[in-house]
């Protein structure tokens, strides 16, 4: 059965080998480094163009910072205090063209509540500045002109907060305002972009290497990579080459000969994940720190507790959580809640890095979220910086940037981004498929919050996984160890959204990792069984497969009970990656 843009080891094979293919007699015209957020986007964008467009990315989709984010999609509500009026505009606008267009299935909205302390002054000027807030989100182009998608801010008393949230301390502030932004899965969302990239005829494939680029003078003309599961090396041409790594843009510079245009900070953030009902709230919080913001976050059945924002200068694949990052964000929430959490509250901890411009400021609290594109070689685009919600600006940019390079080789008119336009894979049909769930839970066998939970993170492709439910009934089934989620799930995450590892399943296509309290060691035996039936593995591989997992999940414990980044990090790297 075909399914839409999927992602499956043959999609793999044959993305390969027409992008290798090509250097033969024609080249790619964007051939896009790194399968994050900026990546996926850059591919939509410019495959959406009528680019002939190759993605390689050396780990999985979202396996660096685009997994491991707040998970917000948001204007950024600190900006608007720095007076970044342009960026949080643009972030608004890009907020609700997610929620309301491009992706309703996969973004939702999230209510905060602002805590206050004064009952005059800060009322009114937070209630000024979130009045500014929703009013930006309401009108612009691509807003649908007064509706954001979102209820607008409302002020609550300290009576009202505790109506809302019960378990919130109240004895120093005077009350709160409500307010909404939204969220998402971050992993999911890369995936699915890049999904919606192969729909339209764009080559994806991961665990594809770069080790330099190819010249000809000053021209970047294309890449050498390595295919890191056949362990063979690939020569692939393309007219431009736009690097979206991220915090690796330095490594990847250094290959074009140590010309450096664009430098970029690793600021690490961690997160803890507790259970719900360790909170009793309806509403997630947003509260100031010394160094940055704490955020609440409602998360299903858990909560997304964080975060840091601190240098990172080590290994930049596995950013480890030490300690004294854990004991900062606990006694930050702690000190709002009125019955306090400990660490036996923690279900997961995860934690990212942030590609911060390089400024003057010395902490990365000071550096630029906002991007930047420059093209320092004929041939060669370099896009960092940014943020989550703005991916699809970024992209736009970074193709728009491609132009010149394209233009001097052919004789193409690069035609505007639509990408505005272009709903993601499983948005179609949501809104129908929604509306039936009672009707497809009554075909399927299924429970009503089963059909949920699927269309939440399918939207109107649950009929993909429901047709392996009727085909295999004990997909049916839910994992043992991570009840929240199906067999089919991980069926279909291998057969269509690119998984080719356990850790792919339990971290990325699913979060079990994070939403379990052994972080998914006792499902990961019954997930590798389901991959290895359909991957072809032998009982050896299987195995090493569900090693190495445990082996990681053991490290990243020892790595949490470290005070120093660097004792956490040396913790977290005595476990590599399989290839």
């Amino acid at each position: 059965m075909t399914r839409t843009g999927a992602l499956s080891p043959h999609s793999r094979d044959l993305a390969i080998g027409a992008m290798v293919g090509a250097a033969g007699e024609t080249e790619l015209d964007v051939l896009v480094v790194g399968g994050g957020v900026t990546g996926a986007g850059v591919a939509l964008d410019a495959v959406t163009r009528g680019l002939s467009t190759g993605l390689v990315e050396q780990r999985d989709l979202a396996s660096g910072t685009s997994s491991r984010s707040s998970k917000l999609v948001h204007g950024g509500l600190r900006y608007l205090e720095m007076l970044d009026f342009e960026l949080v505009r643009e972030a608004l606008q890009e907020r609700g063209l997610l929620l309301n267009t491009l992706a309703p299935h996969l973004v939702r909205p999230v209510p905060f509540l602002y805590p206050l302390t004064n009952p005059v002054w800060e009322r009114a000027y937070i209630g000024a500045g979130l009045a500014l807030y929703d009013g930006m989100a309401s009108f612009g182009p691509l807003s649908g002109m007064g509706n954001s998608g979102l209820p607008r801010h409302r002020h609550l008393t300290r009576r009202g907060v505790s109506r809302i949230a019960p378990d919130f301390r109240t004895d120093t502030i005077t009350g709160a305002i409500q307010y909404y932004d939204a969220q998402v899965d971050d992993a999911r969302l890369v995936m699915t972009i890049a999904r919606t990239a192969a729909s339209h005829g764009a080559h994806i494939a991961t665990r594809v290497q770069v080790t330099g680029f190819l010249r000809e003078g000053e021209r970047v003309v294309g890449v050498r990579a390595r295919d890191l599961e056949h362990d063979q090396d690939l020569v692939i041409r393309a007219k431009t080459v736009v690097n979206a790594a991220g915090v690796w843009t330095d490594d990847i510079q250094a290959m074009v000969g140590g010309r450096g245009a664009l430098h970029v900070k690793a600021s690490k953030g961690i997160h803890l994940v507790v259970p719900r009902d360790r909170i009793r709230s309806e509403s997630g919080f947003i509260v100031r720190t010394e160094k940055s913001v704490l955020f609440v976050i409602p998360w299903g059945r858990h909560w997304i507790i964080g975060t840091t924002d601190t240098p990172w200068t080590y290994d930049l694949a596995h950013p480890a959580a030490s300690k004294t990052d854990i004991e900062y964000v606990l006694d930050h929430v702690n000190a709002i809640l009125r019955e306090p959490l400990d660490l036996e509250d923690v279900e997961g901890v995860y934690a990212g890095l942030r590609p911060l411009l390089t400024g003057e400021s010395d902490q990365t609290a000071g550096l630029s979220r906002e991007h930047l594109v420059v093209t320092p070689l004929p041939g060669l685009v370099l896009i960092a910086g940014g943020k989550l919600t703005t991916y699809r600006v970024m992209a736009r940019d970074a193709v728009d940037a491609a132009a010149h390079s394209l233009g001097t080789t052919t004789n193409m008119t690069l035609r505007d981004s639509i990408t505005d336009k272009v709903r993601l894979v499983g948005a179609e049909g949501f809104e129908t498929r929604s509306n039936q769930r009672v009707l497809l839970a009554r075909r399927s066998g299924l429970h009503v919050a089963r059909i949920d939970h699927l269309l939440g993170r399918h939207g109107g492709l649950i009929d993909d996984v429901l047709d392996l439910i009727q085909e295999r009934r004990p997909l049916a089934l839910p994992l043992e160890g991570a009840e929240d989620y199906l067999a089919a799930e991980v069926v279909y995450a291998v057969q269509c959204e690119g998984a080719r590892h356990l850790d792919d399943v339990l971290e990325r296509r699913t979060r079990i990792s994070m939403e379990t309290f052994d972080r998914g060691v006792s499902a990961a035996p019954g997930v590798a069984k389901i991959m290895a039936d359909e991957l072809g593995w032998d009982e050896a591989r299987t195995k090493e497969e569900v090693d190495h997992y445990l082996r990681r999940i053991e490290a990243e414990r020892r790595s949490q009970l470290q005070v120093t980044d660097e004792e956490a990090d040396r913790a977290r790297l005595e476990v590599e990656d399989l290839v």
